[in-house]
């Protein structure tokens, strides 16, 4: 069984997104109807449900470093830094992300970011991987990647093609590519989220993505 292909109905990727959508539709329903997505795209909430969006009267607002051609659907388009957004509080029923908290910088960038989340909306939603999974996903070729030292791990993206992208060959690119992910573990979530509610999805019997989530009331 393919472990990463999401296209695939028979990856365990595609199996566990599968049953993590049907967890989000529930949440989206009972807590409004105004969702504001951080880092998003609009394939994914196609795979979400376009008639269960449009269906249930959502609009979608997707914020990005950069605009991007969102096709047809209720989206909207937001250019902004999701760590520092030029919105009053409150402005949506639900913040949403999902594998996007990782990505936005260092410890202050990632508190930055999850202040965001519980400041514009008083629902949110959010997903990450475990950083105590053995798998990291944008690693996945090689377990326990993300528990090597950086320097050791960019000489590995140099020498093998590692990376979702493949092997990159330059020492600095490949040191950047390393820093662009930092997974979190509970602990870490539990201290950036301290409202929230968390849930893991399980891959033999071990943690391999974590959800952070608060209902509206």
């Amino acid at each position: 069984m393919s472990l990463s292909d999401p296209r695939n109905n028979r990856s365990l990727s595609y199996k566990l997104r599968s049953r993590r959508d049907r967890f989000l539709r529930k949440f989206l329903v009972n807590n409004g109807r105004r969702i504001l997505d951080l880092g998003g795209t609009a394939h994914y909430w196609r795979r979400v449900g376009l008639n269960f969006l449009n269906e249930n009267g959502f609009t979608v607002t997707i914020v990005n470093l950069e605009a991007n051609d969102l096709g047809t659907g209720p989206f909207k388009m937001l250019v902004g830094d999701a760590t520092q957004l030029d919105l009053p509080d409150g402005s949506f029923d639900i913040v949403h992300s999902n594998s996007v908290i990782e990505h936005v910088g260092g410890q202050a960038e990632i508190a930055a970011f999850a202040c965001e989340t519980r400041r514009l909306a008083p629902a949110h939603y959010v997903q990450t991987p475990n950083f105590w999974f053995p798998i990291d996903p944008h690693f996945w070729k090689f377990p326990g990647f993300h528990w090597l030292p950086e320097s050791v791990r960019a000489r590995l993206l140099q020498k093998f093609s590692i990376a979702t992208a493949g092997r990159i060959g330059d020492y600095q690119k490949a040191l950047h590519a390393v820093r662009g992910t930092r997974l979190l573990s509970i602990d870490q979530c539990k201290a950036l989220f301290p409202e929230s509610k968390l849930t893991t999805e399980k891959f033999l019997g071990l943690n391999k993505s974590l959800i952070l989530y608060r209902n509206a009331s």
